[in-house]
């Protein structure tokens, strides 16, 4: 993945992201995502925030025929930050609209991810990365989508990037999928 946070100026910051996953190590595609959105500081450590999304999932059916389906999904999301000691805390709600396919097809979800950002060592040159994100559908009898557990390290690369190394667990009503992500962060501040 890709991540790029724009301070445009005090309260307002734009976050634009790419992610590619893979059944493999790259070649059998399994999503594609591009991902942009505005946050807004209403307050220290509240933060409102809109964007949108836009996904390419494929998978595998019963005869192992290799199926593609497309999404669009607008979102909006509250995001509330803390400190503990030196570890940064982060709460984020979202409620997303999922367009599968066509526009008519449409489900809501609900999502709430617990981060936290660790520094590791006195020189604050690494960090552990704990999260967890539970997603529940609205519109469905079974609320239940998936929970997600990523655990991980950061190095930083400067004073505005960073490269991640995670391990992801998702566990689904029906199944479970573990991934290793790769990821670059890199924030600007264009206040100056």
């Amino acid at each position: 993945y890709f991540t790029n946070r724009t301070s445009l100026n005090d309260k307002l910051e734009l976050t634009a992201l790419s992610q590619y996953r893979s059944f493999d190590l790259g070649g059998d595609g399994r999503l594609f995502l591009i991902n942009a959105y505005l946050d807004y500081e209403i307050m220290s450590g509240l933060e409102i925030g809109g964007g949108g999304m836009f996904l390419v999932l494929n998978s595998y059916n019963s005869k192992n025929e290799k199926k593609s389906r497309y999404e669009v999904r607008p979102f909006q999301q509250i995001t509330l930050k803390s400190k503990l000691g030196k570890i940064l805390i982060s709460h984020r709600y979202r409620i997303e609209e999922r367009f599968l396919n066509h526009p008519e097809e449409l489900k809501v979800r609900l999502r709430y991810l617990l981060s936290m950002k660790i520094p590791i060592g006195k020189a604050g040159q690494y960090y552990g990365i704990l999260k967890n994100e539970i997603r529940i559908n609205v519109d469905k009898s079974d609320i239940f989508d998936s929970d997600r557990i990523t655990a991980g390290l950061g190095r930083k690369l400067g004073k505005s990037s960073a490269a991640e190394l995670t391990f992801l667990n998702q566990m689904g009503d029906h199944r479970t999928d573990n991934y290793i992500t790769i990821g670059f962060r890199n924030n600007f501040d264009w206040k100056k």
